[in-house]
Formats: structure tokens, sequence, C-alpha cells
């Protein structure tokens, strides 16, 4: 799983491989302890262009499909299997039109040692950004008139798949990471065969597991109080 993530730098700094044409101007400032509802960038291709227009956005962390009585909902979708997501009505919209790349620095993950949750920090080694697939939903709330610029939320959503390699000493499962070569494909929402873009995302993501490193960080990690690149600092 992904439950927590860290942000180092914000804008082209992040996200310079992947092209964007439009930055938000909202974007969230660095974090090093981004939490499920906390804001983060991600980065969509908006079909309401041609050719579609690709955006760096900020959006709430837990997926609020559109049918969403209240954003609530968003706080129990902060990750999504990717072997589930064809069969849930909370995921199969989105995974079909919405798909997002969540650009980060690195997450956190804790290994259970005896009866202790150890927290590892986990990254590229050359402190380049990692890109992890998502899926993002636009909800509209009911209460705000419709000329409210605030009546809509972007959210989003982080895939995982089961854990490999040295990865999966850590815990059982990763998110579905995506290598800068392939996000053109997995953020195109022309594309009809999205079974056959998720596999092949699903089949890479071990690749770019591979070249990622780790090492154990304080338990101030698992405070979402705590937030500074003290966090990040190897222990032990």
């Amino acid at each position: 799983m992904c439950g927590r993530f860290v942000v180092a730098n914000v804008g082209s700094e992040l996200v310079g491989v992947l092209r964007v044409d439009v930055e938000g101007d909202d974007l969230p400032q660095p974090s090093y302890n981004v939490a499920p509802t906390d804001a983060a960038a991600i980065v969509l291709d908006s079909a309401k262009t041609e050719p579609p227009t690709r955006r760096l956005e900020s959006a709430r962390w837990g997926l609020v499909p559109s049918w969403a009585k209240d954003p609530s909902i968003g706080s129990r979708a902060f990750n999504a299997r990717s072997e589930e997501l064809e069969d849930k009505k909370m995921f199969r919209s989105a995974l079909e039109k919405r798909r997002a790349v969540v650009p980060v620095s690195g997450y956190y993950e804790w290994k259970k040692v005896g009866d202790e949750k150890v927290p590892h920090y986990i990254h590229p080694g050359d402190d380049s950004p990692m890109f992890l697939a998502g899926l993002y939903e636009w909800w509209k709330n009911p209460a705000l008139a419709d000329d409210d610029p605030a009546r809509w939320l972007l959210s989003f959503t982080i895939l995982t798949r089961d854990a490999i390699g040295h990865l999966g000493s850590i815990h059982d499962r990763m998110p579905l990471f995506l290598d800068p070569d392939f996000a053109d494909a997995w953020l195109d929402p022309t594309i009809e065969n999205v079974g056959d873009i998720l596999d092949a995302a699903v089949d890479a993501a071990p690749d770019v597991a591979e070249t990622l490193t780790d090492h154990v960080v304080g338990k101030a990690a698992g405070n979402v109080r705590n937030n500074g690149a003290e966090l990040i600092e190897p222990v032990g």
C-alpha cells in the first residue's frame, strides 16, 4: 500500500519529463509527509481539448466519485488494488477515462518486525522524481451554487499491486510505478483498450521497483503533524 509520500519539489521541477502544458495556480507546497485527504499535485490529460491538454493540478488524496453524497468516502479510497479496478464501481469509470500520474519524491512504508512497525523511506537512488499510476475524479458539491469556483473537487487515488524483490520484504503491496516513457499511454483518455494498458503497467512496474532504494527513518514520520526534511534522514 501507499499511505504517506513525499513531494520535495513543485511545478516543472517535479514533472519536467512529462511535458506538462498547463500548471495550476494553486499547486501545493513541498511536503515531507503527505497523508490521505491532503492536497497533492497530479498530472492528467484533459479531453476537453483536441488534442488533450496535459495539466498539473492540485487534487485531494482519496478518490471521491461523481455519484458520492459527500467527500468523506474519499478517506477510504486513497489506494486502489490494480487487480480489482475493472470489477469495482468505485474505480471502473475513472480507469476508462480518467487516469492520472502522481509525481512523488518517495514514499514511506512500515515493516513489521516482531511487535514493532519500522518506517522505511523508499525512493529513487538518484533523487529523480518517481511516477505512480493513479485515477482521478471530479465531484460537484450540490450545496454550492453553479458559479461558485469551490463547487468542484478534484480527487485521486494511487494504484497498488503485489510487491516484489526487496520491496516485498518490507510490505506485501507496493504502488504501481510508471516508467516516464509509458506515461503518455497511461494518461491518454482516448485509448480504448484500457485492460491492456493496465496489464502493461502492472507488468512493467517491477522493472522500476528494482531501481529504488530504501532506508530506515525515525518514527516521527508516523505522525501527520510532523513535516520536515529531517523525516527522510536515515537512522540506525
